[in-house]
């Protein structure tokens, strides 16, 4: 697999901070692509994570103290949009979001269940563009992330995009949809994939991307009328406000310190041993348990 940050820095056609292209571990499409409903003239989102250099997340270890030293170094994300390869696909080119996350933030956003960052996590392997083993690890863990304070965010979200589908003023390069259709048939598809997707993770406890895709391009292509929409949403709220509830698949609240230890174990793969950045007394207190009870058993 080939970064396509290290392939678009390589071309110059962008400039992260000098430590991110060294250090990503994972890169996936988002967008159409993910949800299967792409065109040839789709731009490629690309979303992931890298992992800074140690001094950035542990400022103490140069002898840093935040809130009294200033100009201390932070990394939340690296974000450029619009990004034209000319040259991709024979010439015919290819334009790029890209959105590259610290390894810290982006493991809040996916346990907060922001629907963007979840859904990278959940992305088709066709998707997948960079992995690293250390990515590899987290995909492999991606259900431990998934709580139902998915609801709230993912029904805000449905709800924005139904706000945004009743504007007679959209997007100017889907004002079309809106004279033609009468409401932007994007918004809408999106409010509803949020809550196919709300639907998986309550009954499932998992997320299927492209499950619904053919049903979501139906939507974009205008094949129903926004009061049928809008018939369709309601009770399906209100469905998934029950769901919610009584849904046993996934825990009531996120599971903090299981995906905190995932964490640290992605930052031990990448810098070796945290032993002089952190004090871990519950790692520890496991350990020296289990060590104890094997002492008993070989006693016993």
């Amino acid at each position: 697999m080939t970064s396509v940050v290290k392939h678009l820095v390589k071309k110059g056609l962008i400039k992260p901070p000098g430590f991110v292209d060294g250090n990503i571990q994972y890169e996936t499409v988002m967008g159409s692509e993910a949800y299967g409903s792409a065109t040839p003239s789709s731009d490629i989102d690309i979303y992931g994570f890298c992992i800074p250099p140690q001094h950035i997340l542990f400022p103490h270890l140069v002898g840093i103290i935040p809130g009294f030293d200033r100009n201390v170094q932070g990394f939340d994300q690296y974000q450029q949009h619009h990004i034209i390869d000319a040259d991709a696909h024979a010439g015919k080119g290819q334009e790029y979001d890209i959105s590259i996350y610290g390894i810290v933030k982006y493991f809040r956003l996916c346990l907060d269940n922001n629907p963007n960052m979840i859904d990278s996590l959940f992305t088709p392997q066709d998707c997948v563009r960079f992995l690293t083993p250390i990515a590899d690890m987290v995909r492999e863990n991606r259900k431990l992330f998934l709580n139902k304070g998915a609801w709230p965010k993912f029904k805000g979200y449905a709800m924005s995009q139904i706000s945004k589908m009743h504007q007679k003023k959209s997007n100017s390069h889907r004002k079309w949809m809106v004279e033609k259709y009468g409401y932007d048939t994007k918004f809408a598809a999106h409010a509803v994939r949020l809550l196919f997707e709300a639907e998986q993770i309550f009954t499932t406890g998992d997320i299927n991307l492209r499950r619904d895709s053919d049903h979501l391009k139906l939507i974009r292509s205008g094949e129903f009328t926004k009061d049928e929409l809008i018939e369709w949403i309601k009770p399906k709220v209100a469905r998934l406000e029950e769901i919610k509830d009584t849904s046993t698949v996934i825990p009531d609240k996120p599971r903090t310190s299981e995906v905190k230890e995932l964490l640290l174990n992605c930052l031990e793969h990448h810098y070796g041993s945290l032993g002089n950045a952190l004090i871990l007394p519950d790692r520890y207190k496991s350990a020296l348990m289990d060590i104890q009870d094997l002492i008993n058993k070989a006693l016993g």
